[in-house]
């Protein structure tokens, strides 16, 4: 190995049943520096990234870190090369405070002390700008607390190879920029970071070479100021994709979707239109209420008052079930704990919604059952040797596309994303936003709810900003700017009238 490489992974190849998840890979990663590794889901990233951790052994090849070379890692010769990895599914213990899962498995006697590890915690949070008292459980955080309390942990124990996987899939732009600048500083302390993101313009910001995978295989690794973002994303998928945001011709119909002052969940007085044929952006900061109401909207938060109304008459949700019967759905944020049981099958998952409508006194038509999970399956491009395969096995991309089909085949005509490509590839975003049109076109009433800015601008046709938990303003294609957006969401007030 090169003086100037940490780590090599050299020849790796692991296989499961009937796949090839890595076929003979070797990447090296230099001291000092930021390395993306890109590629499509399924392309072999997380198994990369665990064969590094020890979570899992290959069949073949060896590891090289710091001149000590093994035929496979495990987690305590990783913890012993000073190796952490902050994992898109949190490894965080809900019943204790950020500080002690902070501090957590510390053998240091001084941190057994509660107010000696609220100092440790908060110590790291002053150092970075974070904003969370370092009292309070983890199950009361945010999903973007939970991820910088995990990169907090990471900092207090010196990592010199630090593992990100998807780290910004629940940042604001604001906690984007802390996590940056903690980046920046390991970086500059000598630290490797080996970056696993679907944001192409993370890549592009922070990293100094990028490595692409694709169906297991290594393809190449470039300098990412030598290369730009179409050439990336033709290694990544093995073509050009004609663009980014495909074009829509339609143009807004009927309002589907209304909502008058409804309040709930924390949210006050929130009222708008929702149109078919139209994609309706929701933006604002992490926090600022977005999910929070179109939860009181589909009936799995309360509402205080207010109303709502589905093709202008004013209908009772009080429950998902009888959102439902009204025609929407909803694709949540948090798909593995909210948008489909891991532990079932593709086909279980696709039909649940509709379980009724496809028995016969109490029996399931398990004929019918197929044929409707095989179609939205096909519809939605979803990878899998088989629709018997458990969700859990599938890539976040494919499970995200099974929630997706969920709510399609229960035959919504109003359907609220919630971030809807959040950890999901370059190739399988083109996927979702040619869905996305495609609905539109069969008249349906999509509204995204999202914090990439880039597919903000791109997807909507009008995007209504949310501030503290209140509406701020609303701006049509028109009046699309990544300022103006900010403006509203940092708490700026627009004199438009609401919910045209």
């Amino acid at each position: 190995m090169a003086n100037d490489f940490v780590l090599a992974l050299n020849n790796i190849t692991k296989l499961y049943p009937g796949v090839v998840a890595l076929n003979d890979v070797s990447v090296a990663f230099r001291a000092g520096e930021v390395h993306a590794i890109v590629g499509e889901n399924g392309a072999g990233k997380s198994t990369f990234i665990k064969t590094i951790t020890g979570a899992i052994q290959p069949e073949k090849g060896s590891i090289t870190v710091q001149h000590d070379t093994y035929k496979a890692m495990t987690p305590a010769l990783a913890r012993k090369h000073g190796i952490e990895c902050i994992y898109q599914e949190f490894n965080l213990i809900d019943s204790l405070s950020a500080a002690e899962n902070i501090c957590y498995g510390d053998k240091r006697g001084k941190l057994v002390n509660q107010k000696e590890m609220n100092r440790v915690a908060q110590d790291v949070f002053d150092q970075f700008g974070i904003q969370i008292d370092p009292r309070t459980l983890v199950a009361n955080l945010t999903s973007a607390q939970m991820q910088i309390v995990e990169i907090a942990k990471a900092v207090t124990k010196s990592a010199k190879i630090l593992l990100l996987d998807e780290p910004t899939a629940p940042l604001s732009v604001a906690e984007i920029d802390i996590l940056m600048n903690i980046i920046n500083q390991m970086k500059s302390y000598g630290a490797t970071i080996i970056y696993i993101s679907h944001r192409l313009e993370e890549i592009f910001r922070i990293a100094d070479r990028v490595s692409v995978f694709r169906d297991g295989k290594f393809i190449t690794t470039l300098n990412v100021n030598e290369t730009s973002r179409p050439e990336l994303i033709k290694w990544m998928v093995g073509r050009e994709l004609s663009e980014t945001y495909p074009r829509r011709t339609t143009v807004p119909g009927d309002v589907a979707l209304e909502l008058r002052n409804l309040t709930g969940n924390g949210v006050k007085n929130i009222s708008f239109k929702a149109r078919r044929n139209e994609i309706l952006g929701i933006a604002g900061l992490v926090g600022a209420g977005r999910t929070e109401i179109m939860r009181v909207a589909f009936g799995a938060e309360p509402r205080q008052w207010g109303e709502v109304l589905v093709n202008g008459k004013l209908v009772q949700i009080n429950s998902p079930k009888q959102a439902m019967e009204h025609g929407i759905g909803l694709i949540p944020e948090d798909r593995k704990r909210e948008g489909c049981f891991l532990m079932e099958s593709i086909r279980w998952n696709i039909t649940y919604n509709i379980t009724k409508k496809i028995s016969h006194f109490l029996v399931v038509d398990v004929k019918k059952e197929r044929q409707i999970a095989d179609e939205y399956s096909k519809r939605m491009r979803i990878k899998t040797p088989s629709l018997d395969q458990k969700v859990l096995n599938l890539s976040g991309g494919n499970q995200q596309k099974v929630v997706v089909a969920k709510a399609l085949a229960a035959d919504t005509e109003i359907i609220i994303f919630d971030e809807p490509t959040r950890g999901i590839d370059v190739g399988a975003k083109h996927e979702i936003y040619e869905l996305m049109n495609g609905l539109c076109a069969e008249g349906k009433c999509v509204i995204m709810i999202t914090s990439d800015m880039e597919e903000l601008l791109g997807m909507s046709d009008r995007i209504v900003v949310f501030a503290e938990r209140r509406l701020a303003g609303e701006l049509t294609r028109e009046q699309f700017s990544q300022e103006a957006i900010l403006e509203l969401a940092s708490g700026g007030h627009d004199d438009n009238e609401m919910g045209a």
